[in-house]
């Protein structure tokens, strides 16, 4: 599958992942601002044509947990219709063990990306939806 690309930067890099087999691209930061509510905002500089009936999923990198912040959308969601930039916001965790760890800088990779088949589904109301061995249990209801 080709995936249109648009770099919007003089230093924004195209997706690149580590090994073949990798499911997320990663994306790398060419800016770097903190918002109104103290959250950490990362420019990758790239706009991406999600092909349409697929989804662009924005994910942490596994690095995150030597950097003492979180993906403030935990996923972020990027549609096809979007053309903008994609941008990463993460915020700072404020109890840490580790009074060492930094942000990500600029230059660095800073999330992935992953890009999905979604089907088109038509929701149908119902009174009955049948029967299922899990029922209606919710939180910690498998007991384990």
């Amino acid at each position: 599958m080709k995936v249109k690309i648009k770099l919007l930067h003089e230093r924004a890099k195209m997706p690149t992942k580590a090994h073949d087999l990798d499911a997320g691209y990663d994306l790398t930061a060419v800016s770097r601002r903190i918002d109104d509510f103290g959250n950490y905002v990362y420019g990758t500089g790239i706009a991406v044509r999600i092909p349409d009936g697929h989804v662009g999923l924005i994910f942490q990198r596994s690095s995150v947990a030597k950097k003492n912040m979180i993906l403030s959308n935990a996923v972020g969601v990027v549609d096809a219709g979007y053309l903008g930039e994609i941008t990463f916001k993460y915020k700072i965790m404020m109890h840490s063990l580790h009074t060492s760890a930094r942000p990500y800088e600029v230059g660095e990779r800073i999330g992935q990306l992953i890009i999905m088949p979604i089907p088109s589904i038509e929701f149908e109301q119902t009174d009955d939806l049948g029967q299922s061995e899990r029922g209606t249990g919710n939180y910690g209801s498998s007991g384990r």
